[in-house]
């Protein structure tokens, strides 16, 4: 798991924070208003889409993980439902568009500096579209669980774990 984001300055009045313990744990707390400030969570949301047997898989053009395959996905805006990320993710990177289905799983464990904290993984359908990568995706196919290319992330792994034990 990657280190926590240091908070150096109170969002409230600008003063600076230092460690106290509040709430049963050191947190940043604003030496002038006193302000306790808690870790937000970083969330995303993708797509497990699996067509006769295969699942869709994108390779990333992008560090972290440049060169590696996982699933459509990314970060949840303020104000969206992760279902709409999702969606909006899987036809950013593939061209398709896919009726959001079940909840998969959510998955807790921030791998790197930049990445969520907790992933929430959706199967899907497609249901338009063309198959044409873009975004930060250089390469999607559809690959056999017993013939899968090196994966990004645990999140990844796992969720394709919790499909195969489901079908």
């Amino acid at each position: 798991m990657a280190e926590r984001e240091l908070i150096l300055y109170c969002s409230s009045c600008g003063s600076k924070v230092e460690q106290r313990q509040a709430f049963g744990q050191l947190r940043p707390v604003c030496t002038s208003c006193g302000r306790v400030h808690f870790l937000d969570p970083k969330v995303g949301a993708g797509v497990l889409i699996a067509k006769d047997g295969k699942i869709l898989l994108v390779r990333r053009s992008v560090e972290p993980e440049l060169g590696k395959w996982t699933l459509p996905a990314g970060f949840v805006e303020g104000d969206e439902d992760p279902r709409e990320t999702a969606s909006r993710e899987c036809l950013e990177e593939t061209g398709l568009v896919v009726r959001i289905g079940e909840l998969l799983d959510v998955i807790h464990g921030r791998e790197h500096s930049s990445g969520a904290s907790i992933v929430i993984i959706y199967t899907g359908e497609v249901v338009g579209g063309e198959l044409a990568p873009s975004d930060d995706a250089d390469a999607a196919e559809y690959f056999a669980p017993s013939e899968l290319p090196p994966l990004a992330f645990e999140a990844t792994r796992r969720a394709i774990e919790d499909w195969k034990s489901q079908s």
